[in-house]
């Protein structure tokens, strides 16, 4: 989510914020909850009456669900009040932020008990064919092992909560053996408890994958009131949930606004309470970086239901601009005459002109090797995009991000 100037405070925000009187700390019962082997219909013990807390598949935790996803934020402060505010869950990546996200995490999970927080972190399987994702025959477990020791590391603790594979989009990136018999032997160390996969786009089948491949229990997916598949999406995760695997949403907020200029925000919180309508999803994890950004959230943790006016805030009937999301439903790639990855690069151009990410934007685009101007060998474009997006004017846009130095993004 895209940063801007907050009117609170720390100190004022632990006084208005869901937990009110009960202060920092409240969530300090959570332990029986966190601990495997709970019954998965268990509350945390000191929740505020009203915070609603799911399943997390069958790995015998709840969860309340609002957590929060600390990609785009380096503000210790912040974490500190979401974790105080009631939020259990924080995620993050090997990657994020050139991979001081997760030390910035640490230092605030120092001295905090183990069992009153739940973290995931995702690492990414490498190499892999930056167009249709799936893994090269070369790939090993090795990069993804030493990624996930220096992860541990950087986070300073013993275990993870869950590992994700990250930003798979194919059944076979999914099932590739190799990356597979990692995930396991990470589970069997005791050094995550659960495990499973994220992914940007082509999601059903992501998630039928991991039905099939038997071993996970968690995928992470993005979920969001813009998509189109919505029909086969929901069929697998409903499918996903009955077989026992938990559910989380990601990209709930939709590339947080409807224009690039930024003159339209969409509704944060009515977008994550659409995505939370969907019983099946444990909890979602927007990206946070005001206060005000938070206290909204937190609001949502007692209240999922929908107004009428937030309804017609998100446009839910269709119509109006496009907005910055790219659903990843991979449609465009058959169609593009110079086989580009286009579905990266759009979500590139989000986190560059939605998330004011540049440094996520930079690294991204960069990882893809295709021209500054990509687009130019092409007299017109044959690309029809599902969302109605300007596929070749964005890609020519957020190619040209590559021509500045990579060391002005840190």
């Amino acid at each position: 989510m895209p940063a801007k100037r907050s009117s609170f405070d720390r100190r004022e925000f632990l006084k208005k914020s869901l937990l009110g009187v009960a202060g920092a700390g409240a969530w300090g019962a959570v332990p029986g909850v966190l601990k495997a082997g709970v019954q998965a219909s268990s509350a945390p013990a000191a929740a505020k009456p009203g915070v609603i807390t799911r399943p997390l598949g069958k790995t015998g935790v709840a969860l309340p669900v609002v957590s929060m996803g600390v990609m785009n934020s380096n503000n210790e402060n912040l974490i500190q009040a979401a974790l105080d505010g009631g939020i259990v869950h924080l995620d993050t990546a090997h990657g994020y932020q050139r991979g001081t996200n997760e030390g910035v995490i640490g230092k605030v999970l120092k001295g905090r008990p183990r069992e009153s927080y739940f973290i995931a972190t995702k690492v990414p399987g490498e190499p892999q064919d930056r167009r249709t994702g799936n893994f090269l025959a070369e790939t090993t477990a090795g990069p993804f092992l030493e990624k996930f020791e220096l992860s541990l590391r950087r986070l300073g603790v013993e275990y993870v909560d869950i590992l994700y594979l990250h930003n798979v989009l194919t059944k076979e990136a999914v099932l590739f053996e190799p990356l597979m018999n990692a995930l396991v032997k990470i589970k069997q160390s005791g050094k995550a408890r659960f495990i499973g996969v994220s992914t940007h786009g082509n999601e059903h089948e992501v998630i039928r994958a991991a039905i099939e491949g038997k071993i996970h229990d968690v995928v992470l997916t993005s979920y969001n009131f813009r998509q189109t598949n919505r029909a086969a999406l929901d069929a697998a995760v409903a499918d996903a949930a009955a077989g026992g695997i938990g559910i989380i949403a990601m990209k709930t907020q939709a590339g947080a606004y409807w224009d690039r200029g930024k003159t339209r925000p969409i509704n944060m919180k009515a977008a994550l309470k659409w995505a939370l309508g969907n019983p099946h999803i444990t909890t979602a994890i927007p990206g946070m970086t005001t206060f005000d950004q938070l206290a909204l959230n937190l609001q949502a943790m007692t209240d999922i239901v929908l107004t009428d006016a937030e309804k017609a805030d998100l446009e839910l009937g269709g119509g109006g601009e496009p907005g910055l999301y790219c659903q990843g439903c991979q449609t465009c790639l058959s169609q593009c005459a110079r086989r580009l990855p286009l579905p990266s690069l759009m979500r590139g151009y989000m986190y560059a002109y939605g998330y004011r990410n540049l440094g996520e934007a930079y690294d991204l685009v960069a990882s893809l090797g295709v021209d500054r101007n990509p687009c130019a060998d092409c007299a017109s474009c044959p690309v029809q995009c599902a969302l109605g997006i300007d596929v070749r004017g964005r890609a020519t846009d957020i190619a040209r991000i590559q021509d500045a130095p990579a060391d002005l993004f840190g």
